[in-house]
């Protein structure tokens, strides 16, 4: 079965065996680019590379960072014998895949996955199609929705694989993260209630239920939580400096920090949280770097800096994450001056209602901590 499982999407594209292109249904999330990938797959399996390769293109058009219908290609072209073109798009895919930026490093690692998961869905869908009595595919499949933010499709598939394999902690745990991820935040709880029970040293768990936690308001439940995930993260600087940070705790985050803006220069991110430690801890900030690779976080550094206005960056915010952010500095830099509005600027992080946040769980817990 192991085998059967680690099939390279080669396989996947290269079985011939006619099937009608609603057989991959299963794996789309909705998008257009997707569905575009999809039927390109179901295609090549029919023997019509050519127009597989100008559906990848087509979607590659329409979502220029779709990393698996660009390697996708780069395959088609490799067995259509074009060897120079598909290790062009190999090459391209590569890049696009550096270029993403991973889940929080304090989470589990299914949440930490870059990218779409599209080709992982449509090969485990295959795989399920005689495998599916037994747990393994299921779980792979749920996590692949989940990583590619499906919860409602993952938590159907962690479901089927309880019901194989009832005393799997993993597909508990997950389960739990796709509930978290669909707002039914008490029942996490109680899913992560036995996973900790059953294994009290699970980071994983401690993070999730942190979070759900800190969804409902329970912040010296969540905050529990984190530390005590926090003592099983020794040797783990990225982990640890992110749990800090959630806990609004800076000193705590600010060796963490030193050591990541030290070790990680891709993730400018690491800077930016450094730089707002030492302005919550009353340092002066180190020195601003480029923010190579990320205009967005050269804008938030600039915002810190004084060098750009809160209009100006807030009209970049092209998310409710990124808007959470910029209110998130704002009440860093307000808070040694105007203590009531950094704490009007945090309120609004929390009523942005994205818990799994970093800036969510800091803001909630400057205001618990204001208001004690």
């Amino acid at each position: 079965m192991l085998v059967r499982l680690s099939g390279s999407l080669r396989e996947t594209l290269g079985t011939r065996r006619r099937q009608p292109a609603d057989d991959w249904a299963p794996g789309a999330n909705g998008s257009e680019a997707e569905h575009l990938f999809l039927r390109a797959l179901a295609l090549f399996r029919m023997g019509d590379g050519q127009a597989a390769i100008n559906l990848l293109r087509q979607a590659t058009a329409l979502a220029p960072s779709f990393a698996d219908a660009v390697e996708a290609e780069g395959e088609a072209l490799d067995m259509s014998g074009d060897s120079t073109a598909a290790r062009a798009r190999y090459e391209e895919a590569r890049k696009l895949r550096q270029k993403g930026r991973a889940g929080a490093p304090d989470r589990h690692f299914v949440l930490r996955q870059l990218g779409s998961h599209t080709a992982e869905i449509v090969s485990y869908t295959r795989v399920l199609k005689s495998l599916k009595k037994y747990a393994l595919p299921n779980l792979a499949r749920g996590n692949a929705y989940l990583a590619d933010g499906q919860p409602e499709l993952a938590l159907a598939d962690y479901e089927r694989t309880l019901k194989l394999h009832p005393g799997s902690l993993d597909a508990l745990a997950l389960k739990a993260e796709a509930l978290s991820a669909l707002g039914k935040y008490a029942a996490a709880i109680e899913d992560l209630d036995k996973v900790l029970a059953a294994n009290p040293k699970s980071a994983d768990a401690l993070s999730a239920r942190g979070i759900a936690h800190m969804a409902l308001g329970h912040v010296d439940q969540a905050n529990e939580d984190w530390r005590r995930q926090l003592e099983l993260l020794t040797g783990r600087p990225s982990a640890s400096a992110y749990v800090a940070l959630r806990l609004a705790d800076y000193a705590l985050a600010l060796p963490n920090l030193e050591t990541m803006v030290r070790n990680d220069r891709r993730d400018s991110y690491w800077e930016l949280y450094l730089r707002t430690a030492q302005i919550r801890l009353g340092q002066a900030p180190t020195a601003a770097q480029s923010a190579a690779g990320s205009e967005w976080v050269a804008s938030l550094l600039a915002l810190q800096a004084g060098a750009a206005s809160q209009d100006e960056v807030m009209a970049r915010a092209d998310s409710a994450g990124r808007r959470a952010e910029v209110l998130f500095q704002l009440g860093v830099a307000r808070h040694a001056s105007d203590r009531t509005a950094a704490r009007a600027y945090w309120q609004q992080v929390v009523d942005l209602g994205q818990p799994t946040l970093v800036e969510h769980a800091a803001a909630r817990n400057e205001l618990s901590r204001s208001a004690s």
